[in-house]
């Protein structure tokens, strides 16, 4: 269960919060513990270890913004110092709006682990729809060396869906960046029940390692008592094909393809977009792998790909390709991509009731 202002949920009391925890079986919670590059107090060594010695796991989350990437990644290291047992990055618009996106996500990415090692466990909590939000950096936040978890915000009625669509669509494309997805629901704005227990169904359906709940201060009753009831499991396989991408196709998706073709062995300039050259090395690249030849990324040639990995990227603001770098090394300028506007905000109100006009969702 997530934690956004721990005063707002039972009080700040924490013999409460543990006894509320223990009675509706959960077993971690995620207390906010940074905001930009303000550390905040509410998280701390002496929370973290009272609530270890009641058994629960204690993860800080941190908003960030983009604007001063390596203070960011300071504040998420604190919280790793002070006992956390994982950190979750929020990152939603202000990193689809700056024309730096992909050089500070890949600044505080880089600061990051070099301040909490290269095998802490991280969970990047972002939009749930990536074609979405094509100018993002997925292929950073999830890229070599950054989140191993991928914590989507999959608020299917506040997106106004339902519970099965926000899994097939969620998962058709994050799919793609090959990190365990743990799905993020939610309890705030009382959703029915059933709508809960499909939740919980479809997530191991899907095969997820476990999900969490967004947001405790405003878990109605009845939503405590959907998020810990035996939910029971589906019969059947789950999961969603990945999302076919082709020619003309824009964002980040094509990044990370563009970064795995690179990787297979096709030279090309990795700007986010779909175009004859991409179409050309997909083209090539299922001729050799036996694949039908018709320069769509779908399923079975996202499979083959994917087996590369992506190429690394070290992303400039400005500058060029450097012709003599090693295929697995390259510098670039921050892709076309990046400057494209999203199709919208799906979780817009997500967080957001009860809080006065213009209180910022989720920080």
């Amino acid at each position: 269960m997530w934690i956004w202002l721990l005063g707002d949920s039972n009080g700040g009391n924490l013999g409460s919060i543990i006894d509320t925890a223990r009675q509706y079986g959960i077993g971690t919670l995620m207390i906010k513990s940074g905001d930009g590059s303000a550390v905040l107090s509410q998280f701390n060594r002496q929370l973290v270890a009272t609530l270890h010695a009641h058994g629960l796991r204690v993860c800080g989350w941190q908003y960030v913004y983009g604007a001063h990437p390596i203070s960011e990644a300071f504040v998420g290291a604190a919280a790793v110092r002070d006992g956390a047992d994982c950190l979750l990055i929020d990152a939603e618009a202000e990193y689809e709006t700056r024309p730096d996106n992909y050089v500070q996500a890949q600044t505080y990415i880089a600061w990051l682990r070099k301040l909490i090692g290269a095998n802490f466990p991280v969970a990047l909590a972002g939009f749930p729809y990536v074609d979405y939000h094509p100018a993002f950096p997925y292929s950073v936040f999830l890229g070599p060396g950054g989140a191993q978890y991928n914590a989507p915000q999959m608020y299917w009625a506040d997106i106004g869906t339902s519970v099965d669509a926000v899994y097939g669509h969620t998962y058709a494309y994050n799919e793609i960046y090959q990190r365990p997805i743990f799905p993020l629901g939610q309890v705030y704005n009382d959703p029915p029940p059933p709508q809960i227990f499909r939740f919980r169904q479809l997530s191991r359906l899907y095969g997820a390692g476990g999900v969490s709940w967004w947001d405790w201060a405003e878990a109605s009753p009845s939503g405590w008592v959907a998020l810990s009831r035996p939910a029971g499991s589906l019969s059947g396989s789950g999961g969603a094909p990945m999302a076919s991408i082709g020619l003309k196709a824009r964002g980040d998706v094509v990044v990370w393809a563009q970064e795995q073709l690179i990787s297979a062995g096709y030279p090309l300039a990795v700007d986010g977009g779909f175009g004859p050259d991409t179409q050309a090395a997909v083209e090539s690249f299922q001729r050799a792998h036996g694949l039908g030849v018709d320069g769509i990324i779908g399923q079975l040639t996202w499979h083959a790909l994917l087996r590369y990995g992506p190429a690394h990227i070290h992303w400039t603001a400005a500058g060029a390709r450097i012709a003599s770098a090693s295929r697995f090394s390259l510098t670039m300028p921050v892709p076309k991509s990046s400057r494209l506007p999203a199709k919208r905000d799906e979780i817009a109100g997500a967080g957001g009731a009860g809080m006065p006009p213009g209180t910022p969702a989720r920080r």
